[in-house]
């Protein structure tokens, strides 16, 4: 007797062949139905197939989008200013030079040393006090692949705003991302640079000061602008000066500090520098003091 013969005789008495993984069999009254043993026994398959889909998934999962539990060095939230006293070339340097910092051999060095050898950084942009936008998600940088993912993905975004300078509503917002983060951190950081004074929105000092009861340090980068885009000046050149202004309104928090840059040409080395010292949780010399 042929197989296919031999199968077609099986089926006819009724006797489905549970070997070739047939999923029905006759009944009684002559009907196919469902065979019930091979039905649980596919469903356990598709469980089984299921769970190894998602052990795979949690043990390949390396660096990249922060997860949950995540435990990190340092949570930092890198909050730019792109109000329109930066003109176009400005932001250009400004966004290659956070991208420079984030994948400087010496920042990936700084960051392998830590206790738990992560960071996990987000990128906002603000403007005016209803104009913030995470311009990168939460991500764990680790090693030289996640930092220039991270980078890539910052410098092929287009610019989120052009409105005016609310430095509170920045810090308010990068605020938010650090409670809706999900990861653990030695330390919860705001780095805020820009280019002027808060001239729109609540008190940037009362912004400060919610956060530094929060439990996050904000350290400042002022970037002396004394080209500014429009009719800006006495905007980005305050009477005190801008680092003072920096230093008396938007820094505070336990190790904060100050860093000024000369103009937008040396942004990527200030950035490189400011996340060396932030990642390790130090002052640089020289610098402005904290609040």
């Amino acid at each position: 007797m042929s197989f296919v013969a031999g199968l077609a005789r099986k089926y006819r008495s009724g006797l489905a062949d549970r070997r070739l993984g047939a999923p029905f069999r006759r009944a009684a009254d002559g009907n196919m139905l469902p065979d019930p043993d091979y039905c649980g026994e596919a469903a356990m398959r598709t469980v089984r197939v299921g769970l190894l889909a998602v052990l795979v998934g949690f043990f390949t999962l390396g660096a990249g989008p922060a997860r949950a539990a995540e435990t990190v060095d340092v949570a930092l939230v890198l909050a730019a200013d792109v109000s329109r006293s930066i003109d176009e070339g400005e932001f250009q340097l400004q966004r290659q030079g956070y991208a420079t910092g984030l994948t400087s051999a010496k920042v990936l060095t700084a960051i392998q040393a830590g206790t738990h050898q992560a960071i996990a950084v987000c990128f906002v942009e603000w403007s005016g006090p209803d104009e913030q936008m995470v311009v990168v998600e939460w991500t764990v940088i680790r090693d030289g692949e996640s930092a220039g993912e991270f980078a890539s993905l910052l410098l092929a975004a287009p610019r989120s705003f052009t409105g005016r300078t609310s430095i509170s509503g920045g810090i308010d917002f990068a605020v938010k991302q650090l409670a809706a983060s999900g990861i653990t951190a030695e330390r919860r950081v705001i780095d805020v640079s820009g280019d002027g004074t808060n001239n729109a929105g609540r008190a940037v000092t009362d912004a400060r000061d919610d956060a530094v009861v929060a439990g996050v340090t904000i350290n400042g980068l002022a970037i002396i602008n004394d080209r500014p885009a429009g009719y800006f000046f006495a905007h980005t050149q305050p009477p005190e000066g801008l680092p003072a202004y920096y230093r008396n309104n938007v820094i505070g928090g336990e190790g904060a500090f100050l860093q000024v840059v000369k103009d937008f040409s040396t942004f990527g080395d200030a950035i490189t520098n400011k996340l060396l010292s932030e990642i390790a949780g130090l002052r640089p010399r020289g610098q402005l003091a904290l609040r």
